[in-house]
């Protein structure tokens, strides 16, 4: 943390920073300077850079926003886009490897030993909580905005370094998931209603194809719920039910194996404490007077 602090990086800015620059390697290789992945992650760097330096340089609270700011835009710009890099440098899916230590554990995917407990009530239900991680995310970025930069600073250490992380997961080892991969494996449809539906549609046309392993659905829905718990207790109580419920449907959903869910409490609960060892080393930046 001392050398951290020397340099003047946040731990995140190392975590998602290799994810972009080792992305952007593989691509060079794989496909050279003139591909259109390989100037995308060379221009998202170069921004990174950018926006470092400036706060580095002139630190004031503008600079310091744009700095944090720059993480919720390049992880929706690169998540768009990841299929198509992805696939230039990691072809082939993981999926039989994961399923297969499904098999190992369990006998079967574990998403086809949950068909015993399929209902369109309980389908519904936990596609409300699927569908609820996009706006606990988003309000979780507004709401510790709000509450000034240093808690604010202290979530994106953690967040980034989830998604930065998350991200060098999808690359080496993407995969569809038990419903794209397997969809032989199950005999019982998933009918619900009205949320079913919107969930199905949003994950139809919104995933990359490659976004299973690690599951990022639990690493951030985990370290968001234990952030709350430390700094905002009430969101904390709010959010616990519709989180377990959260982990609970990737698997029911059939959108992960059980190696992604393991892995992103994993992460989830490496990015908690990576964030509460950089504030206790620094415990100025719980100083709200300090920018």
């Amino acid at each position: 943390m001392n050398t951290l602090r020397k340099i003047g990086l946040l731990p995140h800015e190392w975590f998602f920073g290799a994810f972009l620059a080792i992305l952007w390697l593989r691509l060079l290789a794989a496909r050279g300077f003139s591909d259109g992945d390989s100037m995308l992650y060379a221009g998202l760097l170069a921004a990174n850079v950018a926006v470092i330096a400036w706060c580095l340089i002139r630190k004031t609270k503008l600079s310091w926003l744009c700095r944090l700011w720059f993480y919720p835009v390049v992880i929706n710009v690169t998540y768009l886009g990841m299929g198509t890099a992805v696939a230039k440098v990691t072809p082939h899916k993981w999926d039989g490897v994961l399923a297969e230590c499904d098999r190992l554990l369990f006998g079967a995917l574990l998403s086809v030993r949950t068909e015993a407990l399929v209902t369109p009530l309980l389908t519904e239900a936990l596609s409300f909580c699927y569908v609820l991680f996009f706006p606990y995310l988003l309000i979780s970025w507004i709401h510790y905005a709000y509450r000034g930069l240093p808690v604010f600073r202290k979530l994106m250490v953690g967040l980034a370094t989830v998604y930065g992380v998350g991200f060098l997961g999808y690359s080496f080892v993407p995969a569809a998931g038990p419903h794209l991969a397997y969809p032989g494996d199950f005999h019982v449809p998933l009918a619900g209603w009205a949320i079913t539906r919107f969930n199905a549609h949003v994950v139809e046309n919104g995933c990359n194809g490659v976004d299973v392993f690690p599951s990022i659905h639990c690493a951030l829905s985990f370290y968001l719920l234990f952030f709350d718990r430390i700094h905002a207790r009430w969101r904390y109580r709010i959010f616990l039910i519709p989180c377990v419920g959260i982990w609970f449907a990737t698997i029911y959903l059939r959108y992960h194996y059980f190696a992604d869910i393991a892995a992103g409490f994993l992460l989830g609960g490496f990015a908690l404490w990576l964030a509460n060892r950089w504030e206790k080393a620094f415990p100025e930046t719980s100083n709200p007077s300090n920018p």
